[in-house]
């Protein structure tokens, strides 16, 4: 939860499309399914207490959000970036979720702003995949019987989930229903308008 959201972010669908020429028409484009997904944006994070920016924990300095960065990048696994909408009267509006890798940050500091600093941020999806062992059994005739087994096997859904610190509704839903996109919907379940603020200790129905 990041004390200021950002004032601009560029959303920019990669492409994949292949231009080739044939003989007696010229170029025509293939087109294929697009790429992965960046994000492009810049963060403040303040040096002391503003009154505009939230902290969900109370304050926390830019070391800490910088040193959350660096883990990203060492541990070299994908994080879930979600971008959530309100409306001026306090309607919620559509939300992004996705998971997405951290390409790059780049810290700024400024003159006579003590303490603050900037970070532009890049950010790509990520896309889940996961490996299948197959087993060759035997081959009769020529033919071969094979068996494949999926590593990571599906989970029953539990009915209920008491909220932990540091627990996102993504992430419950991810580890309890196996799906991180059904947070939307334990929200919508337990009447959360702003998916970002649970607290521990809170009970979540899931289904």
């Amino acid at each position: 939860m990041l004390p200021i959201p950002p004032p601009n972010l560029t959303f920019k669908v990669a492409n994949k499309n292949k231009v080739v020429e044939i003989l007696n028409i010229g170029d025509v484009n293939i087109l294929k399914s697009p790429g992965l997904s960046e994000f492009n944006f810049k963060i403040l994070l303040p040096g002391q207490i503003l009154p505009f920016a939230i902290y969900t924990d109370g304050f926390k300095n830019p070391k800490y959000f910088t040193d959350k960065f660096e883990i990203y990048k060492v541990e070299k696994k994908p994080v879930r970036f979600i971008v959530s909408r309100v409306a001026p009267w306090g309607d919620p509006l559509f939300d992004s979720n996705m998971l997405v890798s951290l390409e790059d940050y780049t810290i700024e500091e400024k003159a006579g702003e003590v303490g603050d600093i900037y970070v532009e941020i890049r950010l790509k999806q990520y896309k889940e995949y996961k490996t299948k062992v197959v087993e060759i059994k035997e081959i009769a005739e020529k033919k071969a019987i094979v068996t494949v087994k999926e590593e990571r096997p599906t989970k029953a859904p539990a009915t209920s989930y008491t909220v932990e610190a540091g627990d996102t509704l993504w992430a419950i839903a991810k580890k309890q229903l196996n799906d991180g996109s059904k947070y939307t919907e334990i929200a919508k379940l337990n009447n959360i308008s702003n998916p970002n603020l649970i607290q521990p200790g809170q009970v979540l129905r899931l289904g």
